[in-house]
Parts: structure tokens; sequence; C-alpha cells
């Protein structure tokens, strides 16, 4: 039963199933692998994994090693799913995926040439994924070392490589001309590899057509609600909800100011909602800046000072103990990221451990 007074965060594995229908529906043929680093975006990548897991999922991406350990016993034996991380094999990690049974994605030669000399001494190859870079310039194999390690053969011939990947960097822009560029040098890299399965595509990659989606495309973020091109997306249900109660009401009049450094001066008579959420919760202070909350109707959200919000009621019902919504179906989660200068992804992985957690649809 949920706590009085308490900050309440809602996880809706419903939402999350609708949204992972979506996505694959928008890419047949090809395998939808989930992301689920940042424990599921900050939503629990235990629940959110064994939901997807039942929805039919049978291959998930990390980002770390621990993340992939942690997904691996959330799963449990009955679940047998393929855990790719994204990291690759880091320094003294190769015992512990071996034991978690997780794929490294090896994002350079020297990962390539540490993963080859371990399974040399094991005496059999080792299962891999490869990262190539295309253009963002932030992780893989050059087009120059991809060449190299084709023609040379002698590291391949320890690994075993189920899957060859990019990462497209402008994807949320359809118009971007670094899209196709990006697909251009990812066909011919790709097809040194005909033995194994592609993928370059994520959440917002998924929409730009048939020829990026390859075999397996990886959504991420539009599984938790937001959009493809970083702007609320109807196809696409809230998974998060945010919601915290009202611990008073205020009448000021014109002229006072609200909160630290007199950052809010009001400009007529105003009443205001004293709500018990800030900082801890997940709130980001700059989503002052144009960002809203839900309470009968929408109001923007006046300033956040570490554990509470001042949110201007003008003359709309309310009392003591309500709750109001930060976040969810209706304070939509990219309208609160352009708020605060950023993205659906840093708005999710914000939310902190101090909000009751209540999932529906757990497995």
């Amino acid at each position: 039963m949920p706590s009085p007074a308490a900050t309440r965060l809602t996880i809706d594995l419903d939402a999350l199933a609708h949204n992972f229908h979506v996505l694959r529906a928008h890419a047949p043929g090809a395998e939808a692998a989930p992301v689920v680093k940042a424990d599921g975006y900050g939503l629990g990548a235990g629940p959110v994994a064994r939901r997807l897991w039942a929805e039919g999922a049978r291959s998930f991406f990390v980002a770390r090693l621990q993340e992939g350990e942690a997904l691996r016993a959330a799963l449990g034996p009955e679940r047998a799913a393929t855990i790719l991380v994204l990291d690759g094999l880091t320094a003294g990690a190769g015992a512990r995926l071996a034991q978690a049974r997780l794929t490294p994605v090896l994002a350079g030669l020297p990962q390539v040439q540490a993963a080859a000399a371990l399974a040399a001494a094991a005496g059999a190859p080792m299962a891999c994924a490869l990262h190539i870079d295309t253009g963002m310039n932030r992780s893989g194999l050059t087009a120059v070392e991809t060449h190299a390690l084709v023609q040379g053969r002698d590291l391949l011939r320890h690994l075993d490589v189920h899957l060859v990947m990019s990462h497209l960097g402008s994807a949320p822009t359809p118009s971007d001309q670094r899209n196709g560029a990006q697909l251009e040098r990812f066909g011919p890299l790709r097809a040194l590899f005909p033995e194994s399965r592609a993928s370059l595509a994520a959440s917002a990659g998924i929409f730009l057509g048939e020829a990026y989606r390859f075999e397996q495309v990886r959504p991420g973020i539009s599984l938790y609600g937001g959009g493809p091109e970083e702007t609320p997306d109807p196809r696409l249900k809230a998974v998060a909800k945010l919601e915290a109660p009202i611990l008073d009401i205020r009448n000021l009049a014109a002229g006072e100011m609200v909160g630290y450094g007199s950052a809010v001066v009001v400009e007529r008579p105003t009443r205001l909602a004293i709500v018990g959420a800030g900082y801890a919760d997940g709130v980001v202070r700059a989503g002052r800046r144009g960002g809203y909350a839900w309470l009968r109707g929408r109001r923007p959200l006046v300033i956040v000072t570490m554990d509470l919000i001042a949110i201007d009621l003008g003359d709309a019902p309310a009392g003591v103990g309500e709750m109001v919504e930060l976040l969810g179906p209706n304070a939509l989660l990219d309208d609160q990221a352009a708020a605060a200068g950023t993205v659906a992804h840093e708005c999710l992985v914000r939310l902190g451990g101090r909000a009751e957690r209540v999932y529906i649809g757990e497995i």
C-alpha cells in the first residue's frame, strides 16, 4: 500500500510492453533487442527485462559489466537471454564475463586483441560482437582497423562474431545527411562479415526506414516513452509516472519572491501549492524554464529548490495531500526534458531512489 505523503514513482510495465510492440512492428523481420543500461533507464532493469522477455525479447544490451551481472541474476536461469555489454572487454573482466555468460561488444583493436588472447588460452573461440565506428567518433573500430582485422584473420580465428554493429549520431533528426553517410559507410564494412548479423538502428533509427534496420534493432529511450525525434510521440505510452503530494498552499501578494535568491518574483496575487519533491526525486532544477506539472490541468512549474516545488495554482481548486503529476502521461517526458535543456534519457536516469516505487504489470 502506498505510504501517505510520499513521492511516488509508478512504472507501468504494460505501457512498456505496448511500446516494445510498436517499435518491433516498425522493424519487421529484425530482432528487437532492448537496451536496459543504467538500470533500465532508471526504472529497474530486472522488472523491465523480465516483462520484455515475456513479450518475446531474447537479447538485451547493457553498458557495464556490473549491469550485465545484475541482469543475469535478475533474469534467472530460466531466462537464458543473450546479454551484450557495450563497454566490451575491459581490463580484468574476462573471467567475470564468462562466469555470467555475457557477450562483450568489442569496441577497439586492443579489446579485439585481448579477447583473441583469452580465447587462444582457453582453446575455444570467444562469442562477441564488433562495434565499428561509422562517424559518431565515440567508440568502435575504425574502417582501417576493420579491414586490417579481416585481411589478417589471425585474431578473428579466435572469435565467434555473432553481431556487427554501429551507432547513429543524428537519428533523432531524420533530415540530417549524416544518417545517410553513416549508412553508406556501414554497408561495406558490415559485408566483410557475411556470417554475422548486423545492427545499426537504436530507437530513432528504427523510424528512418528499412535500409537502417538490418537483422537487429536496439530500442532504448522509446521503450520508456521518449519520442524518437525527442518530442512527444502519440504512438508511445508513458512508462514512468512521478507524483508528489501538496504539503501546503500559500497566498502571495504581488511583488513577493519565491525560493532561493529571489529567483522568482510574482507579478500578481498568487496561490502557490508547495509540493514535496525535489532534486533527490529526479526533478531537474532547470525544468522551471517552461516545465509544468499536472493537477486537474496544466500549471507551470515555478521553481524547484532541493526538496520542494512551488506551483502556481491560479484559481484551480486544490487541497493539501492531493497528488501532483510531475512526469507521466499528462506531464510528458519529452516536454519536461526540453524545458530542462536536456534529453529524455537524462530525465529518466535521474529519478532517484527516494520515491516510493510501484510497478504495474510486473512479471
